[in-house]
């Protein structure tokens, strides 16, 4: 369900809306993808998934551009984390306290589903009460069907507000075992719940006389009683956290403060006297999203000198060298990047982006086979394919160019264009190989999914 860590004050007819929307693909917002990023919370987040009962590799964490305070499950085993609840975090156990509760959804049965369960009951009050007074209206009894209609839609509202409240609290007692069994202390459980506590009287100045049913979580305060009197008993309580994993969430956060913030913002809150590694990192950021490349490369370049096989400080200068109009220039430390990396997939499909954008024949070959080995091992990335579609294109292969836009388009959510153009693959791939194979599934997929589109218009 679109709830988790975050607190939010909805009632009426928005806790309705979320809860009917929670099973919804994450479209409207932008998902942030970053090869370091997302590899410190796959490590983070692996003992917690373990105590689940989930299998190694089977939880998604998706990053997403939003820089509120909250973390939700939608569907499946993924859970999204905005990316203002990775600034508003202080160290890694902060964060573990995040994935932990939302685990709590997913093992559960996937909040999503049953929210609407929920919602669904809640709405067949509500149509109920509207159906009875409007009876009660057109039999000229206009202000008991009025009364008869504010009374349904607050019982469907207290129906849903109390089921939503039950599962953010059964979320925090699995939250508990999960953090336990995964060793971890509960102490940056309890400090990211007062800085939500903190958030709910800034943003709230009324806080004492709020309607404890009237909101779809339970009360901060009281979730911090109950939170801190388990956790305290846990063995790993005063676990210390592990330096080297601290350093590591410091670099991810000022990479992402650095993306995400004013470049001037950045600048004041990473200064010229600051030259620690995630200083570095984030005004590096800063002057190259500020256009001034060559400031952001000397940045990097510090960052490289301390750490030369960081595969991470090289995908960057790669990436800065790329979108500043240099891909040749950028080729050799993004090739660096994939060799330090083990060729990780997001870090092969930039190297594969800058071969192609060299614009150099010589180096079509090389990126077909980058780019072919990055969307085998990640299909999720629509601009890899994208570039696989340019660089076939570029070297003749119109068929599988096309097979290559199909898969772009499908990520993409258009069918209609995935269709069009999977058949033009089709047409000219052999039958029965397996890129003709994959052409047939996206084009009946998408024909399906277009017409049930068709439908609902």
């Amino acid at each position: 369900m679109r709830t988790g860590f975050g607190h939010r004050c909805r009632t009426g007819i928005a806790a309705f809306v979320a809860a009917l929307l929670a099973a919804q693909p994450v479209a409207a917002q932008s998902v942030l993808r970053d090869a370091e990023t997302e590899a410190f919370l796959e490590k983070i987040s692996a003992p917690l998934a373990k105590s689940a009962g989930l299998s190694p590799g089977a939880l998604k964490l998706v990053l997403v551009s939003d820089p509120s305070i909250n973390a939700f499950v939608a569907v499946g085993q993924q859970i999204y984390i905005n990316s203002g609840t990775i600034e508003a975090a202080d160290n890694p156990g902060e964060l573990e306290g995040v994935i932990a509760h939302e685990l709590g959804h997913i093992e559960t049965g996937g909040s999503a589903l049953t929210a609407q369960d929920a919602a669904k009951s809640a709405t067949r009050i509500t149509l109920l009460s509207l159906l009875l007074g409007a009876a009660a209206i057109a039999a000229g009894a206009g202000e008991a069907g009025m009364a008869a209609m504010m009374a349904g839609q607050s019982a469907a509202e207290g129906k849903f507000l109390a089921f939503s409240r039950a599962v953010e609290g059964a979320a925090d007692a699995s939250a508990v075992r999960h953090l336990e069994q995964a060793h971890y202390s509960g102490k940056g459980m309890i400090s990211f719940f007062q800085k939500l506590k903190r958030e709910e009287y800034r943003l709230t100045p009324s806080y004492t006389s709020i309607d404890e049913f009237a909101i779809d979580h339970p009360m901060t305060d009281d979730r911090l009683l109950t939170l801190t009197d388990s956790l305290e008993k846990s063995p790993w309580w005063n676990t210390p956290i592990d330096p080297a994993e601290q350093a590591e969430f410091e670099r991810i956060k000022a990479k992402l403060v650095g993306f995400m913030e004013d470049p001037d913002l950045v600048l004041r809150k990473y200064p010229e006297s600051d030259q620690s590694t995630p200083a570095l990192y984030a005004r590096a950021y800063a002057w190259h999203r500020g256009g001034y490349p060559d400031r952001a490369v000397q940045e990097v370049d510090r960052l490289v000198a301390r750490a030369p096989h960081d595969p991470y400080f090289l995908e960057l200068k790669g990436q800065i060298l790329l979108e500043s109009g240099k891909p040749a220039l950028a080729i050799p430390a993004l090739r660096d990047a994939v060799l330090y990396s083990r060729n990780t997939p997001l870090i092969a499909s930039l190297l594969g982006h800058a071969l192609v954008a060299s614009d150099d024949p010589a180096n079509f070959k090389e990126a077909v086979q980058v780019l072919k080995v990055a969307v085998q091992r990640d299909n999720e990335n629509p601009l890899a394919w994208y570039n696989l579609g340019i660089v076939y294109t570029r070297i003749g292969d119109e068929p599988r160019a096309s097979l290559a836009t199909a898969e772009r388009y499908s990520l993409e959510g258009n069918p209609r264009l995935a269709m069009m153009s999977a058949e033009a693959a089709m047409h000219g791939i052999p039958q029965g190989t397996p890129d003709y194979i994959r052409a047939q599934d996206i084009a009946l997929t998408a024909r399906d999914e277009a017409s049930r589109q068709k439908r609902r218009r």
